[in-house]
């Protein structure tokens, strides 16, 4: 394993010294949002370091321990040992992961889509079970989620819905589930109980920070309607036209929110939206590296799928990219998703 910077404690250490001493500036609270980013940096750096700490010291211990067996078996000690061994293990791969979130986005949240596709009635209970399963591994993390958009199916689940997550490294660990995910299982919807194939695609963009966005937009390449919003909400969410729609004509971008009651707070929000996907345009314009942040764009359809969830006739989560599997289908559903992820970012070093 090579965990370059993650255990280079002497640099660690010089940059919590260096942010400490920002912070003792007279000035360092005229800019808040700066000064936020500087404490949300040290407290990472913080935590790192005080982690590469507890590593070595458990591995020294450990050493020792082992050194002290060489005069006298214990097995006692020796399944002490063992056992520290296994959570050494486990931090050190929790280390590991952290270090491949080097890429330029991956510090930032992210813009979450989720949208159904072949399948009709079962694609959309598809789509909204897979929105249920980021959502539920967003809690275990302690990630904050908002919806900002969602149309619902006709009979059940999500036509489509976009979910915003706030927190550090989010795009970096939910970056590679972009794609098309399948799902085989009884349907719960036909009377006969067969066997159904259903497809929902989620798409994954990193959530700028606003003063992070230098961009512009022409109000001449822009299309706004306005609509009744279709979503669950207050009274004053489903009888007024609050819901908003922009279109980017140029680029054929469309964003829509329908979450806020007020028509003028949707905009901003829509808004706000769409200039975060313009000024990722803009990066790899720069970068010319597209196709490395974007992905190709398949059908949502046979043969495009990046993932299988098998509910019948055997249980059997599998990545097509990684060739990880589970049989734990319910886990994976639940938000264990833990393994994918962690494969995928292994898989990209």
């Amino acid at each position: 394993m090579n965990y370059g910077g993650y255990f280079e404690a002497e640099q660690i250490e010089k940059k919590i010294i260096e942010k400490e001493s920002q912070m003792q500036d007279s000035h360092f609270w005229d800019d808040a949002k700066s000064a936020e980013k500087i404490i949300s940096t040290l407290k990472e750096l913080k935590n790192n370091y005080n982690n590469t700490k507890e590593i070595k010291q458990k591995i020294d211990n450990n050493l020792e321990l082992i050194d002290s067996l060489k005069e006298q078996q214990d097995s006692d000690l020796i399944a002490l040992i063992m056992e520290e061994e296994k959570e050494i293990k486990r931090q050190l791969e929790e280390a590991e992961i952290k270090n491949f979130l080097n890429g330029p986005y991956d510090h930032l949240g992210a813009i979450l889509e989720f949208h159904s596709g072949a399948g009709g009635t079962e694609a959309c209970d598809w789509a909204n079970m897979l929105y249920r399963m980021y959502s539920r591994w967003c809690e275990k993390k302690g990630y904050k989620t908002e919806i900002i958009d969602s149309q619902e199916g006709d009979i059940a689940g999500i036509k489509s819905l976009t979910m915003l997550v706030y927190g550090t490294n989010i795009y970096g660990y939910l970056k590679g589930e972009k794609g098309v995910h399948r799902l085989v299982r009884i349907s719960p919807f036909d009377s006969g109980a067969r066997r159904h194939t259903s497809f929902a695609s989620i798409n994954v963009t990193p959530l700028f920070e606003h003063e992070d966005i230098d961009i512009e937009i022409n109000p001449n390449d822009i299309r706004i309607d306005v609509y009744r919003s279709s979503g669950k909400g207050g009274q004053g969410v489903n009888t007024t036209d609050s819901a908003v729609r922009i279109t980017h004509i140029p680029t054929g971008i469309v964003v829509t929110c329908q979450n806020e009651r007020s028509q003028i707070q949707n905009k901003e929000r829509a808004m706000s939206v769409l200039k975060n996907k313009l000024y990722l345009i803009e990066c790899e314009k720069r970068e010319q590296d597209i196709q490395k942040i974007k992905g190709k764009v398949d059908e949502i359809n046979f043969g495009s799928q990046i993932r299988n969830y098998v509910m019948q006739p055997y249980s059997l989560v599998k990545d097509n990219r990684t060739n990880i599997e589970t049989s734990d289908v319910e886990g994976v559903l639940n938000g264990d998703i833990d393994l994918f992820l962690n494969g995928y970012l292994r898989k990209g070093q």
